[in-house]
């Protein structure tokens, strides 16, 4: 996916989509947690926290 596809999916503009990528920004966490859907991936593995790539089961 393109910064742009990101950016539009998170409802923000594609360059400050870009400073999250740069780590010039912080990332808020509703966004990591759309992210970690989007990927269908943990918001722990998007911050590098594990190296499990599957999403928590949901309870």
């Amino acid at each position: 996916m393109t910064q742009a596809q990101i950016a539009e999916y998170l409802h923000c503009d594609q360059s400050l989509y870009s400073k999250y990528e740069r780590a010039e920004r912080a990332l808020p966490l509703e966004y990591a947690v759309k992210l970690a859907q989007l990927y269908h991936t943990s918001v722990d593995y998007l911050l590098c926290l594990t190296d499990h790539t599957a999403p928590y089961p949901k309870k």
